[in-house]
């Protein structure tokens, strides 16, 4: 296996060296069978990294302890779900994952495009496989997970603790697929730099590529939140961690960028905003990688300190300086076709929604880098913590909530006031009315005007589906239901939009129950005592060690009451792993009861059986979860091929039929 899988990745960074030459030597020379080549060799690499793929999934399986990387990653008393995980458990790993999805979407997108792009896909093609020539530079010299050991261990370390968790099996592929999605957007936007085609070509390949790498990131990030609530036991789902936002990061610029495109397709605007955030979205990839591979910033998510991190470091100078002098020398064709005519207008909501994007982009990344300038500038290491977040991102996402709820009842070119002010009526009375109930349920004015403008989103999104499916009921006779049913069918993009926007505002819901109105309390308990937090009622019934094929495990178990009535039983944990003693890891007790979680983390316990318990009661966090779940169905909506036009064959000729119905 060591042999087969180096060999490949050899082979692969020869013939990824091969296709730039032939792709870039094929459009400038015009020999179409040397473009042809490069496209094939985009296949080829993706074809031999699968090889490799294969070969290093099978020594897992396998247990082939010969391997540096499945011996300092797996074990025999892994359940084989987490020893197949393991091969994205560790920095080489994760490299060839990333070079496996970015070989496979650019060879999908050559693939359709090819006739349809011509004269992008030489570029496209040498600008992915650069992309993987890096990789594969990191895989072959710097970080090989095919590396042998001098000799045979009859067993391995196992998996790092922390990533011996269901939340392994999801969140990794989606965040690191993600990220190296970009790879086919940033493609196609080097491809029109290069060649200076800066028209609707470019826009039109790469929105849909885009899109994709949007939602798959997306998704990343709602697992990795559910991830961190039921392991890291802080009572959080964000902590803005520095490698949390470095992943959030690019989801932010892209979508920034997906709304931007909207003005350069319909009013030929825009087109430095949209060359300028795809590029950000790829560099901000590449930077999330350097940052969670360089073990230059503290996080729980961080590899250990290794010789990836310059190089990630280098190819990341170099394709922001390549991409920021292609964007400047193509500046004059990028010029806008029409200027805005009116500040109370769609395209001014559109320049508006990517101020706010890419103001809170920059926040985040100045507050993640900023330890790091302090240490370097004055040789003290200040730390950024959460409230900094809080107090910058938060009025940002204020205004987008309020932005998300107006943009789309402005009129394209110039919006009436009056007309505006008509549109905007019923979402702003259910608003207020939300928010002045909440104020007086709650208490909490900035909850209450967080909840009037949420509500008020969602009144824009109902009146959008209202006026929608009146039309198409006017137009057809469908019932109102048939008629939602069919606009989302037949407008996908449009209508899948809103569905996106109302998965913001549920996460939006949750979100702010559970950053607002949290309790916490600590316990000390023996069996059979109980605490009280709120209206519910915690009894604590023994303390359990177990014995696992993996290693230890010490369990508390407590009965839940809410106002004296049971509501059920859980467990909060704490594990041992076999050669991991001296690093336990938690799983979290998680309730939910009505709208509220009930969250209880095992502090500390003694031979007694007495307990410390944390104690926590989260209002609407299960909103998120069931926001993502909208959000999945949004992005599936969105990217669902619209029903093409029926064509039906004439009967007769045309000009016979024209006659004859005159």
């Amino acid at each position: 296996m060591a042999q087969l899988g180096s060999g490949a990745l050899i082979v692969a960074l020869a013939l990824a060296v091969y296709g730039i030459v032939a792709g870039v030597v094929g459009a400038r020379r015009r020999i179409p069978e040397l473009v042809e080549s490069s496209i094939r060799a985009v296949w080829g690499v993706t074809l031999l990294v699968l090889v490799a793929v294969a070969a290093l999934l099978t020594a897992f399986l396998t247990h082939d302890y010969r391997l540096e990387y499945v011996f300092g990653r797996s074990s025999r008393d892994m359940p084989v779900y987490y020893v197949a995980a393991a091969f994205y458990g560790g920095q080489e790993g994760s490299l060839l994952y990333w070079a496996m999805i970015a070989g496979l979407l650019s060879s999908l997108a050559l693939y359709l495009h090819r006739k349809r792009d011509r004269a992008l896909i030489p570029y496209v093609a040498a600008t992915v496989l650069s992309v993987e020539t890096f990789l594969l530079l990191m895989l072959t010299i710097v970080a090989s997970p095919f590396t042998l050991l001098p000799m045979t261990p009859p067993d391995g370390q196992g998996l790092n603790p922390l990533l011996r968790d269901p939340g392994m099996i999801l969140h990794p592929p989606f965040l690191l697929g993600g990220f190296a999605s970009f790879t086919v957007p940033f493609g196609f936007a080097m491809a029109a730099l290069i060649t200076g085609r800066l028209g609707d070509d470019w826009i039109r390949a790469i929105r849909r590529w885009a899109l994709v790498a949007w939602g798959i990131l997306g998704v990343g990030l709602l697992f990795g939140a559910w991830w961190a609530y039921h392991v890291l036991g802080w009572g959080g789902y964000w902590g803005w961690d520095p490698v949390e936002n470095v992943a959030l990061l690019p989801w932010l610029t892209a979508t920034a960028f997906i709304h931007s495109i909207i003005v350069q397709e319909r009013r030929g605007m825009l087109k430095v905003w949209n060359m300028a955030l795809i590029v950000a979205s790829f560099a901000l990839s590449v930077f999330g990688t350097f940052t969670v591979r360089s073990g230059l910033i503290a996080s729980v998510h961080s590899f250990a300190v290794s010789p990836i991190g310059p190089w990630f470091l280098g190819y990341l100078a170099v394709v922001v300086a390549v991409s920021v002098a292609l964007l400047i020398y193509r500046l004059p064709g990028l010029q806008s076709d029409r200027a805005i005519e009116s500040v109370v207008s769609r395209e001014s909501g559109f320049l508006l929604n990517n101020l706010l994007f890419t103001a809170m982009a920059f926040a985040t990344f100045w507050g993640t880098v900023f330890p790091l300038i302090t240490e370097l500038v004055r040789e003290t290491k200040l730390t950024v913590g959460p409230p900094f977040y809080k107090q910058v991102n938060g009025p940002l996402l204020f205004a987008m909530m309020v932005l998300m709820g107006v943009g789309p009842l402005l009129a394209w070119r110039r919006s009436t006031p009056r007309l505006l002010l008509r549109n905007l009526l019923w979402p702003g009375v259910a608003g207020l009315v939300a928010g002045a109930g909440f104020l007086v349920l709650a208490g909490n004015p900035l909850a209450a005007a967080s909840i009037a403008v949420t509500v008020f989103a969602v009144g824009t999104i109902v009146l959008e589906y209202w006026r929608g499916a009146r039309v198409r009921r006017a137009n057809t006779g469908e019932p109102y239901p048939l008629a939602v049913a069919m606009l989302v069918r037949k407008n996908g993009r449009r209508y899948g939009g809103y569905i996106v926007h109302l998965a913001v505002a549920i996460m939006a819901i949750g979100i702010i129950g559970s950053s607002f109105f949290q309790v916490e309390r600590q316990f000390t308990l023996r069996p059979g005592e109980s605490g009280t937090i709120g209206p519910y009622t915690l009894t604590y019934q023994r303390l359990d060690n177990r014995v696992t094929r993996e290693g230890q495990q010490v369990a508390a178990v407590v009965d839940i009451a809410k106002n004296g009535e049971p509501r059920g039983t859980v467990e909060t944990l704490r594990f041992f792993y076999r050669n991991y003693e001296n690093q336990p890891t938690a799983r979290m007790g998680i309730k939910t009861i009505g709208i509220d979680d009930v969250y209880l983390v095992l502090d500390q316990w003694d031979e007694n059986g007495t307990v410390g318990l944390r104690a926590y009661i989260n209002p609407m966090v299960s909103w998120i979860w069931v926001g993502g779940a909208v959000y999945v169905l949004g992005m599936i909506t969105v990217l669902w091929p619209a029903p093409q036009p029926v064509r039906r064959g004439a009967t007769r000729p045309v000009r016979e039929a024209v006659l004859s119905e005159a």
